[in-house]
Formats: C-alpha cells, sequence, structure tokens
C-alpha cells in the first residue's frame, strides 16, 4: 500500500510552483506556493491563536484537550521567499496533535523585500524573546522544513555567538543547509525531485543572498558550522530530494563535534513528505518518530 501510495504521489507533482523561477513574479510565487499548501491535510484537534514574538506575526497552536509543558518553535519552509505559519499548519498542527506541546509558528521577513541575514534575525528575535519571558531553554524544541529547517540550526549558531542558552533539541524536516549547493545530492537528484532543480535553486538563492558570501556558516551550515556544544538532532530526510546530503553532511558535522544526532533517512519519498499526512504511511509513521524525540527531549 505505501509504495503505491508514493507513487501515486509523484504522479501528482511534477514541477510545481513550490520552486522559484525568474519567469514568474515573487508575488505569482507566493500565490501558487499557498494554494499547493493548502492541499494539504491539516490535523483536527487543535486550537490556533495569534500573537506577537521579537516583533513579528506568530500563530499559536495548541492542542484542546491533554496539554503538555513546554514549546515548539517552528519555523515554516519556503524558500525564505514564500510561506507563512498557515502554510506550514499542517506539520505544526501534527506535531502539536501527537505530542500536546503547543507550537509558536513565525512569521518571519521574506526576501527579496528582507534578504540575509533578516528571518535568522527575526527567528532568534523571537527565541530571546520567549527566554526573556521566563521560558526555560530546556523546554523549547526548535523545529522547521525546508529553509525553516536550515533556520533552526542557524538560529541556534546565532544564538550561541549572543550568549543565549541553547534550546533543549533541534528537529528539522528536508532541512536547506548549503547556499553554496556543493552536495553531490544536487546534482545525483536532478530530475528525481519533484520539486526543486539546480536552476531553481539559482533563483531562489539570488533572491535571498543577494550580495551575501553563501561560504558561511550562517548560510551554509552544512559546511562551514561548528557544532560543538549544540543540542540533540533529528534530521529527516528523503532520498529523492536535491536537498538529502544537506542533512547528511549535516549529521556527519555534528557526529564530528560529538553532539547526538539521528539521521532519518527515508526511501523514494519528496521534499518535505511529512506534510502528506493522512495520505502517506511514511509522512505519518515520520512524524510519529519526530513526536516521540520531542517528547523525550523537552524538559
Amino acid at each position: 500500500m505505501s509504495h503505491e501510495q508514493r507513487e501515486e504521489i509523484k504522479m501528482k507533482l511534477g514541477l510545481p510552483a513550490v520552486a522559484a523561477s525568474s519567469d514568474r513574479s515573487i508575488e505569482q510565487i507566493r500565490a501558487g506556493f499557498a494554494a499547493f499548501m493548502k492541499t494539504m491535510r491539516i490535523p483536527s484537534g487543535t486550537l490556533v491563536s495569534n500573537t506577537t514574538l521579537g516583533g513579528q506575526r506568530a500563530l499559536i497552536v495548541e492542542r484542546e484537550t491533554d496539554k503538555r509543558a513546554g514549546t515548539i518553535l517552528y519555523f515554516h519552509g519556503g524558500s525564505f521567499l514564500m510561506g507563512s505559519p498557515e502554510t506550514g499548519m499542517a506539520l505544526t498542527a501534527s506535531l502539536v496533535v501527537r505530542t500536546g506541546i503547543r507550537s509558536i509558528s513565525l512569521d518571519y521577513r521574506l526576501a527579496p523585500e528582507h534578504p540575509f541575514p533578516a528571518a535568522i534575525e527575526d527567528c532568534t528575535a523571537a527565541y530571546r524573546e520567549l527566554l526573556e519571558q521566563g521560558v526555560d531553554p530546556a523546554s523549547i524544541v526548535f523545529a522547521g522544513d525546508s529553509a525553516g529547517g536550515g533556520l533552526c540550526i542557524t538560529t541556534c549558531l546565532k544564538a550561541r555567538s549572543e550568549g543565549l542558552p541553547l534550546p533543549a533539541a533541534i528537529l528539522t524536516f528536508s532541512a536547506g543547509l548549503d547556499a553554496t549547493r556543493s552536495g553531490a545530492s544536487v546534482d545525483t537528484k536532478n530530475g528525481i525531485d519533484p520539486f526543486f532543480t539546480r536552476e531553481s535553486f539559482r533563483a531562489s538563492g539570488g533572491m535571498y543572498l543577494a550580495d551575501a558570501d553563501p561560504h558561511q556558516e550562517l548560510l551554509s551550515p552544512a559546511v562551514y558550522a561548528n557544532l560543538t556544544g549544540f543540542p540533540p538532532l533529528l534530521l529527516q530526510v528523503g532520498t529523492n530530494e536535491l536537498l538529502l546530503d544537506d542533512s547528511t553532511r549535516l549529521a556527519e558535522r555534528a557526529r564530528d563535534a560529538e553532539v547526538d544526532v539521528i539521521l532519518d533517512v527515508t526511501a523514494n519519498v519528496p521534499h518535505v513528505f511529512q506534510g502528506y499526512n493522512g495520505v502517506l504511511e511514511e509522512a505519518d509513521n515520520a512524524l510519529d518518530r519526530a513526536a516521540l524525540f520531542i517528547r523525550q527531549t523537552i524538559k
């Protein structure tokens, strides 16, 4: 059954509006991504409210009953150009329902209006405000998908550089961790990945980087980051992704830095396959593993 599910999803995808393109305006790119993400199933049983954190809008997602202490600080995906807490709702609600722990999903600033390092600054400011509110860092997990997965790592790097205590753990789904695009999978998975191509990465990367050099840890942590002292990591990724080696190489860096790391690779699934909860067995199984990781690491 699972093989059939995966093949059906692959047949439906093609190269959709989630990938940046030079022949479409940023407004068209964002609208296409929002429409695509509306097709994802959002689990029932949650309450959603608005808040602000670090000067940016955010959504609080909580389970209706049987709530558990802790905070999942969530950073949505979208190549740093698109997306919002609303587009990430299928993932945040899935984690909240499975753990009972609230999620705060941040609406960080987007490129090209706000290129690097605006998103990292917003995420760090949000984390700093949580700490200033008296939230114990041992009760916070960073989680995010795609670009948001990358922000989990770079926000942690930024927080460490500012002397802030680090969160209890980090969870990433198909994280973007290398703006140099030097991983072998960028080429070996080209034509296999149903979402991205090297060309689409070039378009989105140019808008996010502006004039910044990608050869630095806040843009390419899989290549340059010193992860010494990092909290435990769970890195989930699929084998059909151009971004596969972003996670595999970060896992190697974590191992070399004596950081607890779980590299969780699922075969023959697309980018952020966890979004297909309720449709793809691998998605629900991966979310179950992610929820277990969160419950085990939050104090």
